[in-house]
């Protein structure tokens, strides 16, 4: 258990809806993917599960199972016809079994609050007489150090509870962002990509700068006032290494690579999705690391 304590008093520091043992991601993601059609604007809740497994190559009896469970409320509201804030306030709830026990850190999260600009909007009609739509989104946010961080990275005596139990990054951390949808009648494709910008925290730690991409292929079919849109896409993240005291941390920085697919069910101003994500490839901490599965679902009411 030494091992993996080692591993994880300097690498994790659990509180992300999307984060993994000891790969270096940061914490406090925000998954931005598909958003509900709203004039106004729309509040909801979101639940998003990460599954990860990890065994230590140099000694496999040393193992690690990480669920990571978060509840968020999330909303967005239009300010005229060109600009939108959303924000997300997520709750977490995780569980880690290994060969030492188990830990279940919950609590709040760091908030997030984003404004987006509408740079292009525009209705056509083909030849074919196809209605073509476009929309591109360009936008900026801010992550608020709202979870607790109360580790002391020179304590010889932290524990892996110690490091389970902060749900926080201790850190004010800045968003770039960018979302594209293009629809032809009723299909249509969505592409988005977020750049996500951290700093040092007071224990002198920054977790690695992260660039997330979606492409999305969905289809809409209306029946009255019912909808159902599947969609199927590919994302991809890729987090640079960690530092501490300005120095890269060891098996930090990562990449994966997954499959997307999901489904969305509209009826009169309620919304309802989900989706799933599987692995097509990645690497976590040199290969010791191993996303297994996650996923998302919300239920989201239009103002």
């Amino acid at each position: 258990m030494k091992k993996i304590f080692l591993f994880f008093s300097i690498l994790l520091f659990a509180s992300a809806s999307i984060a993994c043992p000891i790969c270096g991601c940061g914490g406090s993601n925000v998954y931005m993917g598909l958003f509900p059609d709203f004039r106004r604007g729309f509040m909801g809740m979101r639940y998003n599960y990460a599954q990860y497994h990890t065994t230590l190559f140099s000694d496999p009896s040393q193992y690690s199972n990480n669920y990571y469970h978060s509840m968020e409320v999330w909303g967005g509201i239009n300010l005229g016809s060109k600009f939108q804030v959303l924000g997300f306030i997520p709750y977490y709830s995780n569980k880690q079994l290994d060969d030492d026990g188990t830990s279940t850190p919950h609590g709040l999260g760091d908030v997030t609050i984003i404004g987006q600009y509408k740079i292009l909007s525009t209705t056509s009609v083909s030849h074919s007489k196809k209605i073509i739509q476009q929309q591109l989104w360009l936008g900026a946010g801010i992550k608020l150090a709202t979870g607790s961080f109360n580790l002391d990275l020179a304590d010889p005596g932290i524990t892996i509870a110690d490091v389970n139990a902060e749900l926080g990054t201790g850190s004010t951390d800045f968003l770039l962002n960018g979302i594209y949808n293009i629809s032809i009648n009723n299909f249509g494709l969505n592409a988005s990509a977020s750049y996500k910008i951290n700093t040092f925290n007071k224990q002198n730690y920054k977790y690695g700068n992260k660039l997330s991409t979606n492409l999305i292929a969905f289809y809409r079919a209306n029946s009255g006032k019912v909808g159902v849109s599947p969609n199927a896409g590919i994302g991809y993240e890729n987090v640079s290494g960690n530092l501490f005291n300005s120095k890269t941390v060891q098996y930090t920085g990562s990449n994966v690579t997954n499959a997307i697919a999901g489904v969305e069910f509209t009826f009169n101003k309620i919304g309802v999705g989900i989706n799933a994500q599987l692995p097509l490839s990645q690497n976590f901490a040199e290969g010791q690391t191993q996303l297994k599965f996650k996923g998302m679902a919300h239920v989201t009411f239009s103002l």
